[in-house]
């Protein structure tokens, strides 16, 4: 578990392409920061990574989490907003996520991030109803609203708002889910060359969680506008 952490902490450090600062949004065109704001919204959006099975008014769940985002679309575009000139591939954020069971199959989640070199925060929250709480032989089905906002860029801001609803089925330790949902985008370029973007998103994911007593592993494939996400979270679950 140490080596996973470690390993997780290495990966959000270690993207040399993003050891740089958001300076000049000014250089590009309106089309360039709308193809930004979307892969933007894709990687920042809200990763559940959990089921929707409800944790129960003592439930706890806590992890590092990391996502990759493919950042193909806007990659060429960062060598112009970038105080180095650098390109990006893929975005790694690295969280901290903590989410907690409340009475009549509610659970509240938040996260928080900053992304290492580069200035970049980032932080969030669901609030997550089980429509269907599960059981031995019935899925738990659940809906879910979500937030997350962009710090720490003077010339960006940027939100997202979502909606989605997931479907799991416990098997003795192991846990697979699914879901879809729309997200909403609206992307601000603080300067005077550029309008804002509002964008609506279409959602997908799947995903399993592996309860292992003392530890928890749960892993996350996210399309959000068709630009493909994968996160990992390490933690405890109870």
């Amino acid at each position: 578990m140490k080596r996973l952490l470690a390993l997780f902490c290495a990966l959000g450090i270690a993207q040399p392409a993003m050891a740089s600062s958001i300076t000049t949004l000014q250089a590009l065109s309106q089309s360039d920061f709308r193809t930004l704001s979307e892969d933007l919204g894709a990687a920042l959006s809200y990763k559940p990574v959990t089921p929707a099975a409800p944790l129960g008014t003592t439930g706890f769940d806590m992890g590092i989490e990391l996502t990759q985002t493919d950042m193909s679309k806007s990659s060429a575009l960062w060598s112009k907003i970038t105080n180095d000139g650098s390109t990006i591939s893929k975005m790694f954020v690295p969280k901290l996520h903590i989410d907690k069971g409340l009475p009549a199959g509610i659970d509240i989640a938040a996260f928080y991030s900053r992304i290492p070199s580069t200035g970049i925060t980032l932080a969030g929250g669901e609030l997550r109803y089980a429509v269907l709480p599960g059981g031995i032989t019935r899925p738990a089905v659940a809906v879910r609203g979500s937030y997350t906002r962009l710090g720490g860029v003077d010339q960006l801001s940027l939100d997202t708002k979502g909606l989605d609803i997931s479907i799991s089925k416990g098997f003795a330790m192991f846990t697979p889910y699914a879901g879809v949902g729309q997200v909403w985008v609206k992307s601000t370029a603080n300067v005077a060359s550029l309008a804002a973007e509002d964008l609506t998103q279409g959602k997908m994911f799947a995903g399993a969680n592996l309860n292992l007593g003392f530890s928890n592993v749960a892993a996350e494939v996210d399309k959000t506008g068709g630009i493909r996400s994968i996160s990992m979270k390490l933690g405890f679950r109870f």
